[in-house]
């Protein structure tokens, strides 16, 4: 995936702002600027998937809730993904079905670059008409 979104300096966070066409692709783009702050993303290779399927109550909770959720994966699998397959509903609440592709993390292959330690609601802002998301993450 190309590099399309812009990041912006802020008091101990990094932010990000991706555009797209539709809110899964926004997402999509928001979980890849994720890893291509903490790694060199061009790197990873989609060797094996991991499915990711979430809920939440209105969309900002559900962009947190994703993103935290690959988060979590990295940080506790040592799993780094670099393509991704979003697909979201909206029913009584919204709910999420992703397919992630990548690899194992492997620090010579892959690098390190920023340590992300949370995604923030501060700034937090999805703009659907616009195609746009403004995040910060926590580093």
């Amino acid at each position: 995936m190309e590099k399309d979104y812009e990041i912006f300096d802020h008091t101990a966070d990094v932010g990000i702002i991706v555009r797209g066409r539709t809110l899964e692709e926004m997402f999509e783009k928001a979980a890849y600027a994720m890893f291509d702050i903490m790694i060199y993303a061009e790197k990873i290779e989609p060797i094996r998937k991991v499915k990711v399927s979430i809920s939440a109550s209105t969309l900002e909770d559900l962009l947190v809730d994703w993103l935290s959720e690959l988060l979590y994966v990295f940080s506790t699998e040592l799993f780094v993904m670099g393509k991704f397959n979003v697909n979201i509903q909206k029913d009584k609440e919204f709910s999420l079905k992703a397919i992630c592709w990548g690899e194992p993390y492997n620090r010579e292959k892959h690098g390190i670059k920023t340590e992300i330690k949370a995604v923030t609601y501060h700034q937090l802002k999805i703009d659907e008409k616009e195609g746009y998301i403004t995040l910060l993450f926590d580093i």
